[in-house]
């Protein structure tokens, strides 16, 4: 499953999460497979992350810098 899709399904979660309605056991299961989702999230963007590193290192950009969005609201 790709980035985005796992993103949608995340979403989809904390979505039904969020409304209620579930039962105990049903939130308990959709919170350990959204716990499952974000860990995959997670290890797709340290990949690119790695990757985007990899490419400015070869050729011999700028180091890169944190983002940081304090500034962007």
């Amino acid at each position: 499953m790709d980035f985005e899709a796992t993103l949608k399904k995340l979403n989809t979660l904390v979505d039904e999460l969020e409304r209620g309605g579930l039962s105990l056991e049903e939130a308990l299961k959709s919170f350990e497979k959204g716990v499952k989702l974000t860990q995959t999230c997670q290890a797709a963007l340290e990949t690119a992350e790695q990757k985007v590193q990899i490419l400015v290192e070869e050729h011999g950009l700028h180091k890169l810098e944190p983002y940081d969005d304090s500034d962007a609201q």
